[in-house]
């Protein structure tokens, strides 16, 4: 097996484990949409690709395992896996695709690699618990509602690198009461900060 294809396993309630051989370099498009009796999941060494939507609304999915040499986690991923706690980003990644971990409420911390470039619209929208996020100093855009209603982070620090930040990007992050913004921003689009009523300090660097 090479690869695992598109809405192989989508939609299979009952499927509690899952063992995915070595030698599959790729998995599809919608691949295991729905399967919400997952919990967890290791994808092995090999797989280079993640397709759309592959485990999305997979609602008791709750650990993620994604091994070096992962470059692509498509648009929709992990959407709506509500369950999802930890999920380890390999560095070897430079795209990770929009609304890839959206609706994922109780993710906790994310560290994002060091390849990748920009934060595609929505990747953590409405991730409630999510309390810290490290971005890499090679970023260069974060786009729209990329932390919308991240409504547990506390402080942000935009990397110097970064020269756009989208309309509505942390709109409605409550508790979000500091931010340092990388002497590089050019714009700051409309709502960024929107309803984000416990903001005190904001920095931006010479």
């Amino acid at each position: 097996v090479t690869s695992i294809g598109s809405e192989a396993f989508a939609y299979c309630d009952n499927l509690t484990n899952v063992v995915i051989p070595e030698g599959v370099t790729s998995i599809d498009y919608h691949a295991f949409y729905g399967c919400d009796g997952l919990t967890n999941i290791v994808i092995p060494e090999g797989v280079t690709s993640i397709g759309q939507a592959a485990f999305k609304e997979s609602d008791n999915l709750a650990s993620v395992v994604i091994p070096e040499g992962v470059t692509s986690i498509g648009d929709d991923a992990f959407w709506n896996c509500y369950n999802l706690i930890s999920v380890r980003l390999p560095e070897s990644l430079t795209s990770l695709g929009y609304f890839a971990f959206s609706g994922c409420e109780n993710l906790i911390s994310v560290n994002l690699p060091k390849k990748i470039k920009s934060l595609n619209g929505n990747t953590f929208r409405g991730c409630k618990n999510l309390k810290a996020i490290t971005m890499p100093e090679g970023l260069t855009s974060i786009r729209d509602n990329v932390f919308d209603g991240c409504s547990s982070l506390t402080s942000i620090v935009i990397p110097d690198n970064v020269t756009s930040i989208g309309d509505e990007a942390f709109k409605e992050c409550v508790s979000l009461k500091s931010v340092v913004i990388g002497s590089k921003v050019k714009s700051i689009g409309n709502s960024c900060f929107r309803y984000c009523y416990a903001l005190e300090s904001i920095i931006f660097k010479p």
